[in-house]
């Protein structure tokens, strides 16, 4: 079935947040349902109250694929007091409770910025990509690619992802890989080594 790009439907936000989890391993770090649907919701409302571009993907009716960037001097698609409001209080018990999860996460990331911006100036990042695991159609990540290539021709892009992600991905479509960090997250009882990558792209 054909694949056609377009408006991200309000109505498949929690589907969205269902590829999250699927997609970058949430269950890596939580094994309770009830938080995988809180962080879920709570990664997904940080990333839209940021994003300046958000292109969707369908099949038919269904939703096939996300893509969510901020690029510098655009506006904000997407304002809502109360889920900006959810996310600081999720932020908030998050330091409280998982400092040494999410707090080393976020400290890798701000060091590998720290390190490419001495030698670069992004126009923007790529904040949210992920794909439908239940359709079963090729290239789904390539189109929404092309189609922010489209949008912001000549402008350099940076993201980051780990190894709990298909970081590879973004090796096959010209990426470079800026930095990496090696971190380990504590978890309540879980311990999780990960590998933390920065990818870079002057669009084409």
């Amino acid at each position: 079935m054909q694949v056609k790009i377009g408006a991200l439907k309000k109505r498949d936000y929690g589907m969205a947040i269902q590829f999250a989890v699927k997609g970058m391993h949430f269950d890596w770090y939580l094994d309770n349902q009830m938080l995988l649907k809180l962080y879920g919701r709570y990664f997904w409302y940080l990333e839209m109250c940021r994003a300046t571009q958000v292109i969707a993907a369908y099949s038919g009716d269904v939703l096939a694929g996300v893509l969510l960037a901020e690029m510098k001097g655009e506006k904000k698609q997407y304002h809502s007091f109360w889920k900006s409001l959810y996310v600081k209080i999720f932020d908030f018990l998050q330091n409280l409770f998982y400092k040494e999860g999410a707090g080393v996460y976020d400290k890798a990331n701000r060091e590998m910025f720290l390190q490419y911006s001495e030698h670069n100036t992004p126009d923007g990042e790529i904040i949210f990509l992920a794909v439908n695991p239940e359709i079963k159609i090729k290239g789904v990540g390539s189109l929404l690619l092309k189609e922010l290539e489209k949008r912001e021709q000549g402008k350099k892009v940076y993201l980051y992802t780990d190894n709990a992600c298909t970081f590879q991905f973004y090796e096959h479509r010209g990426f470079l890989r800026a930095c990496e960090r090696e971190v380990v997250l504590h978890m309540g009882d879980r311990t999780v080594p990960l590998k933390c990558f920065l990818y870079s792209k002057i669009i084409e």
